[in-house]
């Protein structure tokens, strides 16, 4: 059975994309920590990230460095931490958490209710980043 993500990732589940490439995809989580809150995920399902093959794991950080780099340029904020719990989604991935403060990353926080527009905007701006 696919995961949401896979779903994501084939377009049958809308999403604010972010970037992609022949092995992975990212997008905007819809219950953010912070604004520019992104997974990034690799495209072939595997749901634990340490079951991986070295090479896609490589790949996926980075393409997840590029998009930290892109969020930072898009987003108000010190730096993008990393964050793996992979519990939520059978489906390997990496949070990338623009935070100012290190009690943005706890992923207990309350999250953030955002409206679509934002959620565009904040989108458009990081993709207009990405390189």
């Amino acid at each position: 059975m696919s995961s949401i993500f896979s779903k994501i990732i084939s377009g049958k589940i809308h999403s604010y994309k972010i970037a992609e490439d022949d092995n992975f995809f990212s997008f905007l989580d819809i219950n953010p920590l912070t604004k520019g809150h992104t997974l990034v995920v690799p495209k072939k399902e595997v749901d634990y990230l340490f079951d991986l093959d070295d090479e896609t794991i490589g790949g996926l950080y980075i393409f997840a460095k590029k998009v930290a780099r892109a969020i930072e340029k898009s987003v108000e904020c010190i730096r993008v931490g990393v964050l793996v719990i992979g519990t939520e989604v059978p489906h390997a991935h990496v949070h990338l958490i623009p935070f100012n403060d290190e009690t943005e990353m706890n992923i207990k926080r309350k999250k953030l209710k955002l409206k679509k527009i934002e959620f565009e905007k904040i989108a458009e701006n990081i993709k207009a980043n990405f390189e």
